[in-house]
């Protein structure tokens, strides 16, 4: 940015400066940038260059990245002035897109992107991909024998002969010399209750 504020400084001296007022004109002095007026851009960055570079850093997340786009960002002020239409939006609002744009701009450059080999894309892709599958193995495991635990020894008896020991209801009443209604109905209640438990 001292680059663009020491070019301003070296600005056609006979022309007068734009004063800063309290309530303080946008719009002229982005029509005045459009109109060549150096001295409108300078106003311009001292009225608002803290806040747009406070924009920038939010989303840039790098102090000295941040300054490099409110640079361009002025330039592109500079720039593109007669671009700015007034019935679109208020010149401020103007100012903090055109920030905001060259933010996004920056962290999107694919020059900051590391690139890999396919065959190394490949590989990290599958380790992480047997990572993720090997820790939900394990969590589903660890959850179910948990929501297991949280049934009746009798309800639990009927889910693992009819789910992991594969007998039918009926042979899962004969075995627990239970009526067949009911080893029925502890499957379905105790499928309901493992199944709100796992979410």
């Amino acid at each position: 940015m001292q680059l663009l504020v020491s070019a301003l400084d070296c600005a056609d001296t006979a022309k007068v400066r734009m004063p800063i007022p309290p309530s303080f004109d946008y719009e002229a002095a982005v029509l005045a940038c459009a109109r060549g007026e150096q001295f409108a851009l300078r106003a311009l960055y001292e009225r608002e260059a803290r806040w747009l570079l406070g924009v920038a850093l939010r989303i840039v997340r790098d102090r000295e990245r941040a300054e490099d786009v409110l640079q361009e960002a002025f330039m592109q002020v500079w720039q593109h002035a007669h671009s700015y239409q007034p019935q679109l939006g208020s010149a401020r609002g103007w100012l903090y897109t055109i920030v905001r744009h060259q933010a996004l701009k920056a962290v999107r450059d694919p020059a900051r992107l590391q690139v890999l080999e396919p065959e190394a894309l490949t590989a990290l892709s599958d380790q992480m991909a047997s990572a993720d599958s090997a820790a939900e193995r394990e969590l589903d495991a660890e959850s179910l024998e948990r929501c297991l635990q949280r049934l009746d020894e009798a309800r639990r008896a009927c889910v693992l002969q009819a789910f992991v020991d594969g007998y039918t209801h009926e042979q899962i009443a004969a075995r627990l010399a239970t009526p067949l209604g009911t080893v029925k109905s502890w499957i379905r209640r105790s499928l309901a209750s493992l199944k709100e438990c796992l979410a």
